[in-house]
């Protein structure tokens, strides 16, 4: 089969290369000319572990890979991923519109073809979405039946920023939403060499097992930072307590790691859309509700934690270490970094950040008067206090604080060896 893939983010661009590896012809498409020109060129657009090599060998050598702008090639392949983004309402819902929109570029692409076509959404929606906006809006702009004409699937993704082709290349399972047998068909073929559970289900279940698995890592994370404070209080190391935690192989140890908390564009977004759904449908989601709101204090602490130490934070200059919301990645949509240094400026410090990977992205959303440093060392030199807020490799070296008050978000320092050389504290621990 020949797929097209329609948006080049993570999702779109892992999902792209992924399955270009496998054989398959892939044409990306995608509205932004720049993306577009660095794909041509067997460059990636945007910044994960070994995914610019990927694309060269995809582009350039295996010759499965090219990037269009022109949504009529989408007719020139059997089966169109829909992996655009999907934002926060102002009312904290799903916005609809560049789902919307690429749902009617597919189907007046459709409009002329011959032959059946298989839409599989991947982008992240709230329960019901497919049925409800997706499908109208195809048939509408295409003149076509969804049944016959035209197949749709929901074939959510699971994957880790930082790791997103390897995720999606050793998937844990896949699911398949379908809109019927022959839609259900259709995309599990592109799967069969994958040696992993396969789960056909209707297209709205396949929704909530997505919305369902994000929320759940969210408590994951939340519970472990509510202990975390609690141990700290009580003198505990919280680290202790979940390692022996993850032996019980009902509770696991991923995502059991304290700190600062979870950022990017899938935790936060989702958990908040899934908490919107609940409360359209007349529930009130108290647990997920307690887990966001851990989630958006839980990064103010390490603030608070300085402003002790320090003495306030008037005219004080505070380096910042990290600015993505986790390492391998320069993505720093929702990342705790944001809400912290936005608290630092409000209480009067200055700023000195640096991340090896997000400060193109990190000057896009943040205040013009911080000082981006260009090396850790620097960011540290001649600040009054440090903040870990990624667990960037670079940042595990000791000596670089020598001397400093050093607070720690992400347990990137071992806190024996750390103490004999800073004023080292955990936020958690």
């Amino acid at each position: 089969m020949r797929i097209s893939v329609v948006g080049n983010g993570y999702i779109g661009l892992a999902t792209a290369v992924g399955l270009a590896g496998k054989g398959y012809k892939v044409v990306c498409i995608d509205n932004n000319s720049a993306k577009v020109d660095l794909i041509n060129k067997g460059k990636a657009p945007i910044f994960e572990s070994g995914l610019d090599d990927l694309v060269s060998l995809c582009v350039c050598k295996q010759k499965n890979l090219r990037a269009s702008e022109d949504y009529r090639d989408i007719a020139d392949t059997d089966i169109t991923f829909l992996c655009v983004g999907t934002y926060l309402s102002s009312g904290g819902g799903t916005d609809f519109t560049q789902i919307a929109q690429a749902a009617e570029d597919i189907g007046k692409a459709l409009a002329k073809k011959n032959g059946y076509h298989v839409v599989a959404v991947k982008s992240t929606i709230a329960p019901g979405t497919t049925e409800q906006v997706v499908i109208p809006i195809i048939e509408k702009a295409s003149g076509k039946k969804v049944g016959t004409d035209i197949g749709v699937a929901v074939n959510p993704e699971f994957l880790e920023e930082g790791k997103v082709v390897q995720c999606f290349l050793n998937p844990y399972r896949i699911i398949i939403g379908e809109y019927d047998k022959r839609s259900g068909d259709t995309v599990e073929i592109l799967y069969r060499d994958f040696s992993v559970p396969i789960i056909r289900t209707s297209l709205t279940t396949a929704e909530m097992i997505k919305y369902a698995s994000n929320a759940f890592l969210a408590v994951k994370i939340s519970f472990i930072n509510e202990l975390g404070n609690i141990c700290k209080k009580l003198g505990v190391d919280v680290y202790d307590v979940a390692n022996a935690m993850g032996y019980d192989p009902r509770i696991g140890r991923k995502y059991l790691n304290a700190g600062v908390g979870f950022g990017g564009s899938c935790l936060p977004k989702d958990l908040e859309m899934l908490i919107d759904s609940a409360q359209k449908a007349g529930y009130e989601p108290r647990l997920l509700e307690s887990v966001r709101d851990v989630n958006r204090d839980q990064p103010l602490s390490m603030v608070a934690i300085a402003e002790g130490i320090i003495g306030g934070l008037q005219g004080k200059t505070i380096a910042v270490l990290g600015l993505a919301f986790k390492p391998h990645t320069d993505d720093v949509r929702d990342a705790p970094s944001l809400r912290v240094i936005a608290s630092l400026l409000e209480k009067g410090a200055s700023v000195r950040a640096y991340d090896p990977m997000a400060m193109d992205n990190a000057r896009l959303v943040l205040s013009q008067s911080i000082m981006y440093c260009d090396s850790a060392s620097q960011a540290v030199g001649g600040s009054d206090c440090v903040l870990i807020l990624t667990e960037w490799d670079e940042f595990k070296k000791e000596s670089l604080y020598n001397g400093k008050v050093v607070i720690d978000g992400r347990r990137v320092l071992d806190p024996q060896r750390a103490r004999q050389i800073c004023d080292y504290h955990g936020i958690c621990w």
